[in-house]
């Protein structure tokens, strides 16, 4: 397992759909009220389509962070902060609970107020607000629109790019959202960016090489999160300690730490041996699933 092997991973993934898709947002904007920008909270700025804000424009908007309960508590608050710095009001929610839904809503409506009072004084009283979200694939769109919705409008599916065609749906008397299908970008701007992606689950697993993103997010949760990935897989402080001692490179530090979380999980194939891809899907699948803890990526 070397570095170079991480670099060359193919992690650009741009189908046909998505340019299609990206023109159908422009061209839908003109509809538009308040657009809603949905972000994984683990990693919100890996989630923000760079594309998304010339296209935005002077749109009124807000972001949602999705999946707060995944993310740390401290972190949140933080992102949150940041957000309003920017003049861009921002929600925590869980869209599998419905946390934070009422908030968004209220948000919602707080941000239409102005534009409101210039309707009414044209005698357009009774107007609905026109929302529209967006986010990329997997961020959890479709499970946020059913939760708002209280009704089953959404296609939900845990394979990016599930939602294909566009559908309004009316939310409350006065709110009317327009789904969009998700949509990445052409090219990631850097490797953290794209790696960020893959770990969460956004790009496919089915067109990575799962051990190396496996790989390489543990090498992050060492790094970063060490207690977390202790508790988790019950490892021995002391025995983590002496391999991250050793005068050896770190991916076979890394690799060490692998063996051990395989052995713990009953990964071994045949000879005694570890099976690192199977060890590779059991991290990814407890980070992505909250088991190994509440974890940020990013920090802001």
């Amino acid at each position: 397992m070397k570095d170079e092997n991480l670099r060359k991973t193919n992690i650009n993934w741009y189908p046909g759909h998505m340019a299609k898709t990206r023109r159908q947002i422009i061209e839908d904007l003109k509809l538009i009220d308040i657009v809603v920008e949905m972000l994984d909270a683990r990693i919100p700025m890996s989630s923000r389509n760079p594309d998304m804000e010339e296209i935005i424009k002077n749109k009124n908007r807000m972001v949602i962070l999705n999946k707060y309960d995944l993310a740390g508590d401290t972190e949140n608050k933080k992102w949150i902060k940041y957000f309003a710095e920017q003049g861009v009001p921002a929600v925590l929610v869980n869209s599998n609970t419905g946390e934070g839904i009422n908030q968004a809503i209220k948000t919602i409506e707080e941000l239409y107020k102005e534009k409101q009072a210039k309707y009414e004084d044209k005698g357009r009283v009774g107007k609905s607000i026109r929302v529209m979200i967006l986010g990329i694939p997997n961020v959890g769109k479709s499970s946020f629109i059913n939760r708002i919705s209280k009704r089953n409008v959404a296609t939900v599916g845990n394979k990016p790019g599930v939602t294909r065609q566009k559908q309004w749906i009316r939310i409350k008397s006065n709110i009317e959202l327009l789904d969009t299908p998700g949509v990445l970008w052409p090219k990631f701007e850097s490797e953290e960016v794209a790696l960020n992606l893959a770990y969460t689950g956004t790009i496919k697993d089915d067109i990575l090489e799962t051990l190396e993103i496996g790989f390489s997010l543990l090498k992050v949760l060492v790094e970063k999160h060490l207690e977390k990935l202790k508790e988790r897989y019950k490892l021995d402080t002391d025995t983590i300690e002496d391999i991250l001692k050793q005068d050896i490179e770190e991916n076979e530090k890394i690799l060490e730490i692998m063996h051990m979380i395989g052995k713990k999980r009953g990964a071994i194939i045949s000879g005694g041996n570890i099976d690192e891809e199977k060890v590779a899907k059991i991290i990814l699948e407890d980070f992505r699933s909250g088991k190994i803890g509440r974890i940020t990526l990013e920090q802001v």
